[in-house]
């Protein structure tokens, strides 16, 4: 069991943070997941029929972030929410990547919903995982750049276990060691708001929608929420 925990800093820092964590076990990634590939042949075709777009930096779903980054230090038009840069590359590209069927259904949910989204291999995370502000010794190791390391700045939110880095600059950019391939069976899932007052309802449609492109491929799926109230969730 891993336990995420929401640091009393970070709670404090942005009150109104809500994050969906779904957890799935027994994960196939190796058989075909049809209604994932719907899901993101769907959002291609309403793109190109202007019946849709992806949420951009003026909305407030976004720039809510582009404001989190910049009091952390981040520069949010060169280092970019996960789910803006997925955003715009789909707007600019036309498609969305296919990575692997877990990836790519939670890329459809975040981009659909315009809520940052990642995931972890659980087998390879190192004990507990704390979102925390970074002190600026830790180390981190960018998803698929095994022989890079990078060390995040003192006061930048990070996602970290005993190992290291998950995540930098909050949502930023997965590791390398926890990133979700064919063969990971077993994956928590995030999912994130900085406004659950006006965004609560959205995050809650976008775990199950997640919840339900996962179940027929997974022995079990829970989805557990982390948040100022309740600062930490067993998944």
């Amino acid at each position: 069991m891993t336990t995420f925990r929401l640091s009393p800093a970070v709670a404090d820092a942005f009150p109104d943070t809500l994050i969906a964590l779904v957890t799935a076990t027994g994960l196939r990634g190796r058989e075909s997941w049809p209604r994932t590939t719907a899901a993101l042949e769907e959002l291609e075709r309403q793109l190109a029929d202007d019946t849709w777009y992806p949420a951009g930096e003026t909305d407030p779903r976004i720039e809510a972030w582009h404001t989190a980054y910049r009091s952390f230090g981040t520069n949010p038009r060169r280092i970019r929410p996960s789910v803006d840069a997925l955003g715009r590359r789909l707007a600019k590209k036309g498609t969305l990547p296919r990575i692997n069927p877990a990836v790519d259904s939670y890329n459809a949910v975040s981009v659909r919903h315009g809520l940052p989204a990642g995931a972890f291999d659980l087998d390879q995370v190192a004990g507990n995982v704390d979102i925390r502000h970074a002190d600026g010794t830790e180390s981190f190791t960018p998803l698929g750049e095994p022989d890079t390391v990078e060390h995040p700045k003192p006061g930048e939110i990070i996602y970290a276990d005993a190992g290291g880095v998950l995540t930098r600059h909050w949502n930023h950019r997965d590791a390398h060691r926890t990133r979700v391939t064919e063969d990971s069976a077993h994956v928590v899932f995030a999912l994130e708001t900085l406004q659950a007052t006006r965004d609560g309802d959205l995050l809650e449609v976008a775990a199950e929608e997640l919840q339900d492109l996962l179940s027929p491929h997974a022995e079990q799926t829970t989805v557990h929420y982390l948040g100022p109230a309740q600062p930490q969730a067993t998944v």
